[in-house]
């Protein structure tokens, strides 16, 4: 099937999440019916992952994390599926979708914003056990199994299955393996006043980072604040340690500890979606040099495309597949990986491109970064701001309560803005929700039993 688009201007946007929705949107306020817009993404709806500690946590329900396209982009077309081809030497992208419909759609304009996936690396059993933390489907399934972990330890005699059902070792110290870690240990000991059986000192967490640090991207008075914090809390961190092997479930560390694990979480570190940076699916250009730019399309400071022979006048990237230049904190540097950046990405993205279209020149990004805040745990958290060419140092509940309220503000949609709000207001009154439904996965499983119970074997 080949889909086309006479008459009006096409653009044609790679990715559903912060860079995508923004740019589908802003273009659509600022160009009305002037252009065609098409989303492609294999999930109809964007993620907030800021969120996702939370909905590890049971504070949010894990819809309320999501911003369905169709929803939210009136008179755009989503096309649910995947990239399979990027030929931006003839203006065409092939997607498959799921029904497992091939369509070529060519485009006026590429915005490519296909985000990351976590950087795996090759450690015997890894693959076989672990789990990521960047979706929602794997949130509510750490979530799920934390909390089924719980009630199966209760029912054990067994110290040694005990033991190693009530071990949780999170991998990555990052943003988004620290707040993963500290929000499901909040849970557990919430969680625990309803297990009688249950002790606080039954309970091990654990989180291993190569890095001498956690949190980088914190001063380093902030650092220790919360490297104390876990440790106070009873979060057991290994810090320049790494991962030797997890082969069925038996973790060996660097330092030489060895430990069964009831739930490995994976959270170190992320690349490039690879689709970019295979030949033969893509033609567009990627960094090759080894570092964190590797796999990253190289944009300009106006977020085209730059290519061996200069900018693709047409092809625009941004978020986290993109390496742009972080004109607000000098020369050589980029921005970082963030829905702050990727956000504010997309408008200047629309914008440049409702500028092509008008025949306006186009206006460099710049955003001088506002600070960053993450959450410990309920009424805990830590954070910096910048503030008239000041950082402030925020600690406790002041910071935990300006990450919630940002978060708040940065999530898509009135509607999801107060569901996530009267959640939290019910949590207030009547606790988290501590039920897990690990059954989720295989929702079939009770309906199979009960087909197959009469049945002589």
């Amino acid at each position: 099937m080949n889909t086309t688009f006479g008459g009006k201007p096409h653009v044609l946007i790679l990715g559903g999440g912060s860079v995508g929705l923004t740019t589908a949107s802003d273009l659509r306020k600022t160009l009305g019916t002037e252009v065609a817009i098409t989303v492609v993404d294999p999930r109809p709806y964007m993620t907030y992952a800021p969120f996702l500690p939370e909905v590890g946590a049971g504070s949010i329900d894990p819809r309320n994390v999501l911003a369905p396209l169709r929803k939210i982009l009136p008179g755009s077309k989503v096309v649910t599926g995947s990239v399979t081809q990027i030929r931006s030497s003839e203006n065409t992208v092939v997607v498959n979708t799921e029904e497992d419909v091939q369509l070529e759609i060519s485009y006026d304009y590429l915005v490519v914003g296909l985000g990351a996936v976590p950087r795996l690396l090759p450690i015997p059993g890894l693959a076989e056990n672990a789990i990521g933390f960047k979706q929602v489907e794997e949130a509510v399934a750490v979530r799920d199994r934390i909390l089924a972990n719980l009630a199966e330890a209760a029912s054990t005699k067994d110290p040694k299955i005990r033991k190693r059902l009530l071990t949780f070792t999170f991998i990555g110290g990052g943003f988004a393996g620290g707040e993963a870690v500290s929000e499901t240990e909040d849970m557990v000991r919430d969680a625990l006043r309803y297990y009688p059986d249950l002790h606080a000192s039954d309970i091990r967490f654990v989180l291993i980072d190569a890095a001498p640090f956690v949190f980088p991207e914190l001063t380093e008075d902030q650092r220790a604040y919360v490297l104390n914090q876990l440790r106070e809390r009873g979060v057991e961190v290994k810090l320049e340690t790494f991962l030797n092997s997890a082969e069925d479930g038996l973790i060996k560390t660097s330092d030489g500890d060895e430990f069964e694990t009831g739930l490995l979480v994976w959270n170190a570190g992320v690349k490039p979606n690879p689709v970019l940076s295979d030949a033969d699916v893509s033609d567009l250009p990627v960094i090759t040099e080894r570092g964190p730019m590797m796999g990253k399309l190289e944009a300009l400071a106006d977020l085209r495309v730059n290519g061996a022979e200069g900018p693709l006048d047409n092809v625009f990237a941004a978020g986290d597949c993109a390496a742009v230049p972080d004109l607000a904190s000098g020369e050589g540097k980029f921005c970082p990986p963030n829905a702050q950046h990727a956000v504010r990405q997309g408008k200047r993205v629309a914008d440049n491109i409702a500028r092509s279209v008008q025949g306006r020149p186009m206006v460099d990004y710049y955003h001088k970064n506002l600070g960053v805040m993450a959450t410990l745990g309920m009424y805990k958290g830590v954070g910096r701001l910048n503030v008239a060419d000041k950082e402030l140092d925020i600690r406790g509940l002041p910071a935990w309560a300006m990450a919630r309220a940002y978060h708040v503000y940065a999530m898509p949609t009135l509607g999801r803005k107060a569901a996530v709000i009267a959640g939290w207001a019910t949590n207030l009154i009547s606790r988290r929700d501590i039920i897990g439904i690990p059954q989720s996965s295989t929702p079939r499983a009770a309906f199979e039993y009960a087909a197959n119970s009469g049945k002589k074997k």
